[in-house]
């Protein structure tokens, strides 16, 4: 698939995963219309989020099987604001400094910023196994690894053991991804467990730094991680709503749009 075929097609399934939180069915047919494509090409679309686990296919169209505010697969929103995920872990990356010991959150801009970051000389310690395998083969990563559960799907560490891990340690500058980010909400999570994971990080750190593309400034999430004043800096890009963008600098937070 080429490029812009494959954009398009990303959009498309975004677009779809965005009439499923309205509505629990999706018909093929008016999907072809919505968009202006074959019902063999949203035939396709709806078969590769049936194989994510996020639809039930049925005749016609297709079923829900997210909860309402359900965090859709790794795999579907890895292919979600690729360019602007890139960006931003390029942004992540100029803004440490080597020698930084680095707690590196999990989900897909966190594996973005492993790559970004895996020709650096730093201490990183990674929430996700996708991101330290990224850099287990980096010559200059010291690479620590928290332990306990590993979160099916998401293949991020989650419970106790990586919570006391976590908090047992000092970390330079941790990066944090999240679900929804507001003023009024604060950064905010779909995972309880995830949540606890957060806050130990948000709290073993001197530096904390949000990164994640401007979609999430238009959710809240079901768990609360911390409201805006815990964290130091985010980087977003730069479809970033302005009353948000004034919220944040007006609570003292840096914001960096690329």
């Amino acid at each position: 698939m080429c490029s812009n075929e494959h954009m398009e097609s990303s959009n498309r399934v975004r677009a779809i995963m965005s009439g499923l939180r309205v509505s629990d069915t999706v018909s093929v047919a008016e999907l072809a219309v919505e968009h202006a494509v074959s019902e063999m090409t949203i035939r396709r679309d709806l078969d590769e989020l049936a194989r994510q686990g996020v639809v039930r296919r049925v005749r016609g169209g297709a079923v829900s099987l997210l909860l309402r505010g359900e965090e859709p697969p790794f795999g579907v929103r890895e292919r979600e604001a690729v360019e602007a995920k890139r960006r931003i872990a390029a942004e992540v990356a100029e803004l440490l400094v080597d020698g930084e010991a680095v707690l590196l959150d999990g989900g897909t801009t966190g594996l973005e910023i492993a790559r970004a970051i895996r020709d650096r000389r730093m201490t990183v310690l990674p929430l996700s196994l996708q991101s330290a395998h990224e850099l287990g083969t980096a010559p200059r990563i010291r690479l620590v690894l928290p332990g306990g559960e590993v979160r099916p799907g998401e293949l991020s560490f989650t419970g106790p053991l990586a919570e006391n891990a976590i908090r047992s340690l000092r970390f330079d500058t941790a990066i944090i991804g999240c679900c929804g980010l507001s003023a009024r909400h604060g950064l905010t999570a779909h995972d309880l467990a995830d949540v606890a994971i957060k806050q130990a990080a948000v709290a073993s750190a001197t530096r904390v730094i949000a990164a994640t593309d401007s979609g999430k400034f238009t959710r809240t999430a079901f768990g609360a991680v911390c409201p805006i004043d815990h964290l130091d800096m985010v980087v977003t890009d730069t479809a970033l709503p302005p009353a948000e963008h004034d919220s944040l600098t007006a609570a003292g937070v840096i914001v960096r749009t690329v």
